[in-house]
């Protein structure tokens, strides 16, 4: 990132609102099509004419008008390429296609429906072969295929024959779903080959390394993150540290700014000097890959040095009104792209916010120190209101913990690139800088482990746009207050210290959790997690949901700080990929699972993810047991030797661990995703059975015995559901059944955080929506 410029460097913003100007007309393009902006601005035009009194202030009124008008037809009409030709045509009709393109990007693993591992690649179609006819085309495809498609080379030229299918945005034409491998019409060019043998060589320097530092390495210099599991990615996530795991303009200013360092080193000067730099950056751009976030990292990057340069700051705000220009028209897909708004909003933030905040805190603080400091604290300004759209959430320790990665960052990138570099041709060295390259990234880990942990290192915040709309006049007052606040030294550091309190001490949730909760059926999206409190700050818990982030932010809430019994009832990724949310500043003491392992691919991430945790143990059938206040009795799946199931997803449903639970006088029903064979089978061996509180089986699908359902007299249900999901979730009908039963229904997609309580010796529930 670039340092602020200096106080007296004018700031000449006639580039950066050309940048505001491409960017509007290419979004004003995606959503009316390439026409409407062209008049809209074209009248706009011949009133500035009209009314504008300043020669300049009209030759800038027409600058912008037009500058709307030519990226809303560059946008226009490449959205229109790639969603009305030959090959979204032809995947809006579900035909069988064959598909000639180069492949673009590295292949990424996916989990399909019943768990097995698929490859998600991308490709840049050339032409398509459907239906007797074959059309020359230019547009990104997505390839979904088997484990064969991971031996596609980068850069290389493939067929691929399979079904077409409509892709859910538009920068894509389509979705082709392989039917075979992928066959190789020419290999990948000599430059591609070298990036693929670097990246490789990166990966093993540091193959001998811990697991985080083996998959933390390739992510900061290259952007291969392939390796960084569910919660590293949290724990970056919740400290502000994302940036990280992705190419950004950080990783070309490093590594080019290194090159150009030993180039001066060694007596290149002058033109030279550029062309080493110039080399540097295309070298990087085919390491990280020629994708749009590649390129738009490279531009940034590009800024940051010219920022550093020579009497170059005072450009860098033109520079970067420039390239947003530039970049729109290239590829306008970035318009709509949050890691390029992200970007560049933290550029200008440094590039604006900086000079005032740098000048304010370099009266009490020694410049070196200002600076560290003030770049991102005004890039986290600039950028909260979009993270906070895009995550729901408001990072606490985001600065602070910049500011303590900030010095591990360098020497991960420059080491680790080194040691890739190094073992092309020696093994032994290139692990001796695989190993310094892994400690330095050791430590960046352990800021964002130890911040993650912190009572409230992040707080949830609406992403509607009332609430974006305060969060950003929040914004707009601290920019614009800080600099006076930090520029004494008494006000400066009672901000530091307030900041400190907040951040480590959590602040009450007003009438959160209720007094008296019995269980809780979070609100974590399409997916189960369900806490049943068994004793002050303790809980036993069902399930971890889809997402780490909710599953912490529940439990949290509810101040659990120990887990005596873990229940993960099957392994279907709604249910287990919220495990890193579970664990995440909590202890842990026993996990237990269905002995039916399926389906495969979420056996393997809550093997891993528990990897350092309490060894997972299947769940004892009829074994009734006292965890903390509660009575735990697993009814549910009949006692049997571990088993792997279908293999492909379809038996985990009806394996499901089903608990009966009782606790303060409350007699719950915990049924996992049950189906009706499954439940049939539950009647027959438990007759009569009643309970209290029902969780309704598998997020209310309209696959129920309803009449097994309806018997158990609930008094309250509770549907753990998804808002908008495309399975039709709850059932009307299902929801109907159980209220004739008698049953008051709860869902989380409607009602938010459902918590059952005893009040006055009564059942009660209590709801909290955001």
């Amino acid at each position: 990132m670039p340092r602020p410029p200096d106080r007296g460097e004018g700031a000449d913003l006639r580039l950066p609102l050309l940048g505001v100007a491409a960017w509007a007309g290419v979004l004003a393009a995606r959503g009316a099509g390439p026409w409407w902006p062209v008049v809209g601005a074209a009248c706009l035009l011949l009133l500035v004419h009209g009314v504008a009194p300043r020669p300049g202030t009209r030759r800038l009124l027409t600058a912008l008008l037009l500058v709307v008008a030519v990226s809303a037809v560059v946008g226009g009409l490449r959205h229109d390429r790639v969603t009305s030709g030959p090959v979204a045509e032809r995947a809006a009709e579900g035909a069988v296609a064959t598909v000639t393109g180069r492949v673009v990007d590295d292949p990424r693993v996916l989990t399909g429906p019943g768990g097995e591992p698929r490859r998600l690649v991308r490709l840049r179609a050339e032409r398509l072969t459907s239906r007797g006819r074959t059309h020359r085309v230019r547009v990104p495809l997505l390839v979904v295929g088997d484990e064969r498609w991971a031996r596609a080379p980068l850069g290389s030229t493939v067929d691929a024959t399979g079904r077409l299918v409509a892709a859910d945005g538009p920068d894509v034409a389509g979705l082709l779903v392989a039917s075979g491998p992928p066959r190789v019409r020419a290999g990948p060019d000599p430059w591609w080959r070298a990036a693929g043998a670097l990246r490789a060589s990166i990966r093993d320097a540091v193959a001998h390394r811990p697991d985080d530092q083996r998959a933390l390495v390739p992510a900061l210099v290259d952007g291969d993150d392939s390796r960084v599991d569910d919660r590293l990615e949290e724990e970056f996530r919740t400290t502000g540290l994302t940036h990280l795991l992705a190419v950004s303009g950080t990783n070309l200013t490093l590594v080019v700014g290194f090159l150009l360092v030993l180039a001066r080193w060694v007596g290149v000067r002058g033109r030279w000097l550029t062309l080493v730099g110039a080399v540097g950056v295309l070298g990087f751009v085919l390491l990280a890959r020629t994708e749009p976030s590649v390129l738009r990292a490279a531009v940034m990057g590009s800024i940051a040095l010219v920022a550093l340069g020579t009497h170059g700051r005072q450009r860098a705000l033109r520079g970067l009104g420039g390239a947003v220009v530039v970049l729109l028209w290239v590829e306008p897909t970035l318009a709509a792209a949050p890691g390029f708004a992200l970007s560049v909003l933290a550029t200008a933030g440094i590039l604006v916010l900086g000079p005032g905040l740098r000048d304010a805190l370099a009266r009490w603080l020694p410049r070196w120190a200002a600076e560290a400091v003030v770049v991102p604290l005004a890039a986290q300004l600039a950028c909260t209101p979009l993270v906070a759209g895009l995550s729901g959430e408001v990072s606490l320790v985001a600065v602070v913990a910049n500011l303590l990665a900030a010095p591990a960052v360098a020497p991960a990138t420059v080491l680790g690139l080194g040691g890739g570099v190094v073992g092309l041709v020696w093994d032994l060295p290139a692990r001796g800088l695989g190993t310094l390259a892994g400690w330095s990234v050791g430590w960046i880990a352990a800021v964002a482990g130890h911040g993650a942990a912190l009572p409230t290192a992040s707080v949830s915040w609406g992403s509607g746009p009332l609430a974006l709309s305060l969060l950003s006049i929040v914004v707009l007052l601290l920019a614009w207050l800080a600099p006076a606040v930090l520029r004494r030294r008494s006000t400066g550091m009672a901000c530091c210290l307030v900041m400190v309190v907040v951040v480590l001490v959590r602040p009450p949730t007003p009438g959160w959790p209720p007094a008296g909760w019995v269980v809780v059926a979070c609100d974590v999206g399409q997916g189960d997690l369900l806490a049943v409190r068994t004793g002050p700050g303790h809980a036993l818990v069902v399930d971890a949901g889809p997402e780490p982030a909710a599953a912490r932010r529940c439990l949290d809430d509810l101040d659990v700080e120990q887990v005596p019994l873990l229940v993960l009832t099957h392994f279907h990724a709604d249910h287990v990929d919220g495990l890193a949310g579970v664990l995440a500043g909590r202890h842990v003491d026993r996990v237990e699972t269905t002995r039916v392992l399926d389906p495969p691919a979420g056996v393997r991430a809550t093997t891993e993810e528990l990897d350092d945790g309490p060894e997972p143990l299947v769940a004892p059938y009829g074994a009734t047991r006292q965890v903390g206040a509660a009575t735990v009795q697993v009814l549910w799946p009949r006692a049997g030797a571990v088993e792997a199931g279908s293999g492909d997803g379809d038996s985990a449903n009806d394996a499901s661990v089903v608990l009966l639970v009782e606790v303060a006088g409350v007699r719950l029903l915990l049924t996992g995703d049950l189906e009706p064979p499954g439940q049939a089978a539950l009647a027959r061996l438990v007759p009569g059975l009643e309970v209290d509180v029902l969780k309704v089986p598998h997020h209310g699908s309209r696959h129920q015995d309803l009449a097994w359902l309806s018997s158990l007299g609930a008094e309250q249900a509770l549907v753990s559901v998804g808002a908008d999901n495309d399975y039709g979730h709850p059932a009307p009908d299902l929801l109907t059944g159980l209220e004739d039963a008698g049953a008051q229904v709860w869902r989380t997609d409607r009602d938010g955080d459902v918590a059952v309580v005893v009040r006055d010796g009564r059942l009660a529930v209590d709801a909290r929506a955001d």
